[in-house]
């Protein structure tokens, strides 16, 4: 069951036993902030995957990027019969190079050009449909919405919080060490749980094994 957000709050200044004089909701905004991105950095987890269609722009090789994308994971071209086609990633000096002339065809390859667009080779001939596929900006736990990690993982997210605030806090460092120690331990659990795990097909991979101590009788 999610936790709310006010009791979350509540739970960090218990914790710290720090009032709201000290610890206002804005600074503890902050530190909720600071650990979704540092998690989503750290953790390719299912949840920030998305998906977006859009449609190239005959004669222009620049394409938009959306607005909460992080980082891009593929391109697809839906042609008119709805086949589709990954492009391949390049540098943008391979772009200008293989597509010099600025011909029109049907696109193979992009690139990325800044952190707004990218850009394709051939040229798009058509208005075809492109699927971007990518991982979005992690959404914000706050007062009004609640997200995978308030739901699912929120004693890494509190212990990741709580740290924060120790060092905000300036002290005691043994709670310090304390939480970022468990903060540490269960950012790699649940990695191990999303980029290992939930990656795995068990007909294809089999069931994971841990490896048990047998000594000699």
């Amino acid at each position: 069951m999610a936790i709310t957000h006010s009791a979350f709050l509540t739970q960090v200044r218990n914790y710290t036993e720090v009032d709201s004089n000290v610890l206002s909701d804005t600074i503890i905004d902050q530190f909720i902030r600071v650990i979704e991105v540092d998690v989503a950095g750290k953790v390719d987890y299912d949840d920030l995957r998305k998906y977006a269609n859009s449609n190239f722009t005959a004669g222009n090789r620049a394409i938009s990027m959306p607005s909460d994308a992080m980082i891009l994971r593929s391109i697809e071209h839906i042609d008119s019969s709805g086949n589709r086609t990954f492009l391949e990633k390049r540098e943008t000096s391979f772009i200008s190079e293989f597509n010099s002339t600025g011909t029109q065809g049907t696109p193979k390859y992009f690139a990325n050009w800044d952190d707004f667009n990218i850009i394709v080779a051939p040229v798009p001939a058509s208005a075809d449909t492109v699927q971007i596929n990518y991982i979005k900006d992690p959404p914000h736990f706050n007062s009004t919405t609640n997200t995978f990690l308030s739901t699912y993982q929120d004693p890494m997210l509190l212990h990741g919080v709580l740290t924060e605030c120790f060092s905000y806090l300036k002290g005691p460092m043994d709670l310090y060490n304390l939480y970022k120690s468990k903060y540490d331990e269960e950012v790699q659990a649940f990695a191990l749980q999303q980029m290992g795990r939930r990656r795995r097909g068990e007909y294809d991979s089999g069931v994971p094994r841990v490896k048990i101590p047998s000594p000699s009788p």
